[in-house]
């Protein structure tokens, strides 16, 4: 995932730093006297900084400074410095003007709060990003409430790096008991971190909670990929991964159609087979084009094994609820799933995997929890994905269909 952050705690640095322009009009405020040798450089300052020419507006604050006898003249070039240095864009000079004035403990109130925000900013600005955090953690609990800043420490956190800070400051947004909405970019913005740390687990946490509030196809996709090259995905589970594409709109191939139906063929479920077919052909991606002969050769052999197995439903009925093992009525279930008999489906299949004796019985309880999910007991089939343990993929791709119910 390699996705644009969004440039808007940029954008405010810009404008918190321009703030620091009317710092000096609260020091003239004040009624003390000041020395025409300090004053008038200062004015010029002023001017020369009004017209953009910054750098001589620096020196006729450096000849203020020389003549500063008092300690209010003193506050008072420091403060034209902090506003000239932040809005020439000089974040070293402005950060050690700021600093000077609050260290002198004559800057309070709304006016100090300021201060801390310009020199959070300044920092950020100058990518110091733990000393951005820092100071835009200092403004909060001095009471600011900029909105803004919060993308400042938020994007702070992040381009250092301290992706820990980054979930913590979205309330856990990658844990299970997180409660609180976060918004896309907060989780696109955390997905990024842990991916620059190469943090797979902390990566996947995030993708998967914008699946969930967010449930767009680009970030299924960026799922179902990495779920398919875990060491030990099994190659059997082809189906099931292609279960999920389809349920979030990720088949779209003809490719993609073709072999999710001919291994449902395989499986021995001809009707699912046909229900994949037919919505390929509705979405006018199968019966197109060179292949589109081909394709409607496969829809034609789905539909005579299908009328074959309809002919011979009962007696295979029959026969697997007299076997040894439950496994034939799992398959019969399906059918019956995929034919639009739900209830009698998934009774059978509830029955098949009652009775035991399964090859597979992962592969049973994650056909069950998908069919459920499929027919709208999300709940339910939910409940009984999370019952799937096996090590081979079907736990993995239980939960990504967990995590599609929560939709």
């Amino acid at each position: 995932m390699n996705r644009t952050i969004s440039l808007r705690a940029c954008l405010c640095a810009v404008l918190l730093l321009g703030a620091g322009a009317s710092f000096e009009v609260a020091g003239q405020a004040k009624g003390d006297a000041v020395s025409p040798a300090v004053g008038k450089p200062l004015q010029e300052a002023q001017a020369l900084a009004k017209s953009g020419r910054h750098r001589e507006a620096m020196a006729k604050i450096n000849e203020a400074e020389a003549a500063a006898k008092s300690p209010n003249e003193t506050l008072l070039v420091q403060r034209m410095r902090a506003s000239v240095a932040s809005t020439g864009g000089d974040n070293d000079a402005a950060v050690k003007a700021y600093e000077a004035l609050l260290n002198s403990g004559k800057v309070t109130g709304r006016d100090a709060t300021q201060m801390v925000q310009a020199v959070a900013v300044a920092y950020y600005k100058n990518k110091e990003y733990a000393k951005s955090a820092q100071w835009t953690q200092r403004y909060f609990k001095e009471g600011g409430t900029d909105p803004a800043m919060r993308t400042v420490l938020l994007q702070s956190y992040y381009l250092g790096n301290d992706c820990a800070s980054v979930n913590k400051m979205l309330g856990g947004a990658a844990s299970e008991e997180s409660s609180r909405k976060p918004s896309e970019e907060e989780l696109q913005i955390l997905a990024n971190c842990f991916l620059r740390q190469k943090d797979t687990a902390g990566y996947v946490n995030a993708i998967e909670k914008l699946v969930v509030y967010y449930p767009k196809k680009e970030y299924w996709t960026d799922l179902l990929s990495r779920v398919q090259k875990k060491p030990g995905f099994s190659d059997r589970l082809a189906l099931n991964v292609y279960r999920l594409k389809m349920a979030t709109g990720n088949l779209t191939t003809a490719n993609d159609y073709m072999e999710a139906a001919q291994l449902a063929v395989q499986a021995g479920v001809p009707s699912e087979a046909k229900v994949i077919v037919d919505k390929g052909y509705a979405a006018n991606v199968l019966g197109q084009g060179k292949e589109g002969e081909r394709h409607g050769r496969l829809r034609d052999l789905i539909n005579k094994n299908l009328e074959e197995s309809k002919k011979t439903r009962a007696n295979d009925e029959k026969e697997a609820l007299a076997a040894k093992d439950g496994n034939d009525l799992v398959k019969v279930g399906l059918n019956y799933v995929y034919e639009g008999n739900s209830q009698k489906g998934l009774q059978l299949i509830e029955q098949g995997i009652k009775k035991g004796g399964l090859k597979r019985p992962d592969d049973a309880k994650l056909r069950l929890g998908e069919a459920q999910i499929q027919t709208g007991q999300k709940a339910k089939g939910a409940q009984t994905l999370r019952e799937v343990k096996g090590a081979d993929g079907t736990a993995d791709i239980a939960r990504l269909w967990v995590l599609h119910a929560r939709v």
